[in-house]
């Protein structure tokens, strides 16, 4: 089954536990392993995987992260920025796959050395920035993930939530106007585009055009959504991020907005903190318990 991938695996990490586990919500944790594959998607992908041990299917999980947009720190961006949050998923049973081959750690864009990235999430000049298309082009990969690994029966039918953070926050939002009958439900942590110019904060790119595409993208979405943003998030911060989600919901968009109290020295990176599941798991599980 595995060797229509383009390896199987770099690397499995079997999480130990005990056969039968509890949280502190009462659910059942599963023992997990991880691994990174490469997808061999229309445009190839590398994907840290996360998943409980046996042969599955799974409900699949796919997630998101944010993006850097200088290319030279691009190429520092770990693997995986989320891997205690992603652990969370796998022990309660998901697949979860997040690729980082299109807009983080593999996009490399070293041309003198023969290496050129395939970059989703360019937004253009802030004069007049494509978030729309920057969000659908994202959109896609998740899509495409979907469809291979139902296709490779290693994920249950029509069992998929997406989740994102930052840029992967907001190509889940673009891709819940698609309204796929394989997704079942989104979340977004801190989603948004056009982050600090200048490394200012709350200094947007182009906040009235982000508010503009977002009600366009809610125009046509009716898959539930959660979204997850922070009081002290000094890239969309609460003043931006309500005015994001009353153009979404006000054009349509099927969604929950909650605001998190001040989170360390910057809200933004909430989800990358195993500091911050204790504040976001009740909000999460009771959201999928809703729309499982």
């Amino acid at each position: 089954m595995f060797r229509s991938l383009c390896f199987s695996l770099a690397l499995i990490i079997t999480v130990a536990a005990p056969e039968v586990c509890r949280s502190a919500d009462n659910q059942t944790l599963l023992r997990i392993q991880e691994e990174v594959w490469a997808l061999p998607l229309t445009l190839p992908t590398v994907a840290y995987v996360v998943r409980p041990v046996g042969t599955g299917p799974f409900p699949l999980a796919v997630m998101n992260h944010g993006v850097a947009l200088n290319p030279t720190d691009r190429r520092f961006f770990p693997l995986v920025e989320f891997r205690d949050a992603a652990m969370w998923f796998a022990q309660r049973g998901y697949m979860v796959v997040a690729p980082s081959g299109g807009y983080g750690a593999a996009a490399l864009n070293i041309p003198e050395q023969g290496l050129f990235s395939v970059f989703y999430s360019k937004i253009g000049k802030c004069e007049n920035p494509n978030f729309r298309d920057a969000g659908m082009a994202a959109a896609a990969v998740d899509k495409w993930i979907i469809d291979y690994l139902t296709d490779q029966k290693l994920a249950v039918p029509d069992s998929a939530i997406v989740i994102g953070q930052s840029a992967g926050g907001w190509a889940a939002i673009a891709l819940s106007s698609q309204n796929l009958p394989s997704v079942k439900a989104i979340i977004t942590f801190a989603a948004g585009r056009g982050g600090r110019v200048g490394g200012k904060p709350n200094n947007n790119c182009a906040p009235d055009k982000l508010v503009q595409a977002t009600a366009e993208f809610g125009r046509t979405a009716r898959v539930p959504m959660l979204w997850i943003y922070i009081e002290n998030d000094s890239y969309f911060g609460p003043d931006l991020s309500k005015r994001m989600f009353a153009a979404y919901t006000g054009a349509g968009g099927r969604a929950e907005y909650h605001l998190m109290p001040p989170f360390g020295n910057e809200g933004h990176i909430f989800i990358d903190s195993p500091d911050s599941i204790a504040q976001w798991s009740p909000l999460v599980s009771q959201f999928l318990d809703k729309h499982r």
